[in-house]
């Protein structure tokens, strides 16, 4: 297959890439520090500089491909850089360049709560995108992700950076569940619902094996890292109001909606691993094999 990748340059994009195999890529990216971020291709790949703002630009990357992995990824709002910008509009433009280049099949990495009704603007933001996929005619699979761990992510790069600090703050003191995902399981996934027949026309919950407290995961993390670590609580309620200020008087940045996500309780079944045939690494197996980690190096 000929698969189109948008954010390549991205953990997930790059860990694609590399774990392509038989197929052959096109990796879009949408300027030359981005196309300097890629690993080396392998023969028959290409890279594209793409513009969400050029249809024609865009359709043409796309000619010849049999399927596209589309990589939307904004937490925190930058200035220029809204949800509605990051989640939806690139997700527009891309359904309609994928339907005008032939494209067959279009995967979208979404994320776990995404609803077009939620008053979260971030899973919000998300379910409109993948709305855009119903309503295009093309055949698609939605794989919903939690935090993803791994090799230059910013989930194992926040870890890292909390376990070395000695003392760190955590909302609530921590006790929300998270259900981590490693970045090299959701590549393999996302390589295997590029085929068209595999999880057509489904939204599926790609979670990790292991559902544990984020105090758990940010002290296992300094163990991996051979270091000692003191967690502390802050009331959630007293962060939420932080952020809200923060974004009243320094504009987009952590805001109230992406204190909720972080925050949310991951707990689901594994169902999806097993639809589209993929192993699930253990969490500690994230952990030790992160080179961000002292255990990992």
């Amino acid at each position: 297959m000929r698969i189109a990748i948008t954010g390549a340059n991205s953990a997930v994009g790059r860990c694609l890439l590399v774990q392509g195999g038989a197929d052959s890529f096109v990796a879009c990216v949408r300027s030359e520090r981005a196309e300097a971020q890629l690993p080396a291709l392998p023969e028959g790949c290409c890279t594209a500089r793409i513009s969400y703002d050029d249809p024609d630009g865009l359709a043409e990357a796309f000619a010849g491909c049999d399927a596209l992995v589309h990589l939307p990824g904004v937490l925190v709002e930058r200035p220029g850089s809204s949800y509605e910008d990051a989640n939806v509009a690139t997700t527009r433009a891309v359904v309609a360049a994928a339907v005008k280049a032939g494209v067959r099949k279009l995967v979208l990495v979404s994320a776990v709560g995404a609803d077009p009704a939620s008053a979260n603007r971030y899973y919000r933001s998300k379910g409109h995108a993948e709305e855009l996929l119903r309503a295009s005619g093309l055949l698609f699979t939605v794989l919903r992700a939690p935090l993803v761990l791994g090799p230059g992510t910013e989930g194992s790069a926040a870890l890292a950076r909390h376990a070395r600090s000695g003392s760190a703050w955590l909302p609530g003191g921590g006790h929300n569940r998270q259900q981590p995902l490693a970045v090299g399981d959701l590549a393999r996934a996302a390589l295997r619902a590029a085929q068209p027949e595999t999880a057509s026309g489904q939204v599926l919950d790609l979670v990790g094996p292991e559902s544990v407290p984020d105090r758990e995961l940010l002290l296992r993390t300094a163990r991996a890292l051979g270091r000692e670590l003191r967690v502390r609580s802050v009331p959630v309620a007293l962060v939420r109001l932080a952020a809200s200020l923060r974004t009243r008087l320094a504009g987009p940045g952590f805001s109230p909606d992406a204190v909720e996500v972080i925050t949310a309780d991951t707990c689901l079944p594994c169902d999806a691993a097993r639809t589209l045939g993929i192993e699930l690494t253990p969490l500690d197996a994230m952990l030790e094999r992160d080179p961000g980690t002292e255990t990992g190096r």
